[in-house]
């Protein structure tokens, strides 16, 4: 092999590590059987995600994943692998590949990273159910709220009950 080619190559796994080391979200799937209008369409998606579908040798992902901590993706690059690499959010790109392998009945998630934390591919499969970040912290939201309006409630009771109090002493006495 040539220096040049040596280079490339090292380029291409510094390049990898810089995004695996950025990235909220890895995933490593196999992308046998698809189309280059399935990939190109797929890619389409992502990239509105602000996320990267990338065909890359096992041998370049596996070094560029050993140098970043995550030794236990190595068992999962057998045959062709292609990496999802989510910038943005960690949920979102998730539910693409996950959506686009269902669709196309082909292909298969083996293994990702999620937030610094290596998931298999069940696991990775019920995150891509989760709801979006803005829905689960307006939950969130709505569930610090509910208590506080019903604090509210109780304490402008005895209020309440004050007022119609005195309302019926004025009507009473008003009436006569």
């Amino acid at each position: 092999m040539s220096e040049k080619a040596i280079a490339l190559k090292q380029q291409e796994v510094n390049e990898l590590k810089e995004k695996i080391g950025r990235a909220k979200v890895l995933v490593v799937s196999d992308y046998l059987g698809y189309s280059v209008k399935q990939i190109t369409d797929l890619r389409k998606k992502l990239f509105a995600n602000g996320s990267e579908f990338r065909v890359v040798k096992n041998t370049l992902i596996e070094r560029a994943v050993a140098d970043c901590g995550y030794d236990a993706l190595k068992d999962h690059l057998k045959g062709a692998s292609a990496l999802l690499l989510g910038f943005n959010d960690a949920v979102a790109p998730l539910k693409v590949l996950v959506k686009f392998i269902k669709d196309n009945e082909k292909g298969e998630i083996r293994v990702g990273v999620v937030e610094k934390t290596v998931f298999n591919a069940t696991e990775l499969g019920a995150i891509a159910k989760l709801p979006a970040k803005e829905v689960l912290i307006a939950k969130a939201i709505g569930g610090l709220q509910a208590p506080l309006s019903g604090l509210v409630n109780v304490l402008q009771g005895p209020i309440r009950k004050l007022v119609y109090a005195l309302d019926a002493i004025k009507k009473q006495k008003g009436g006569e």
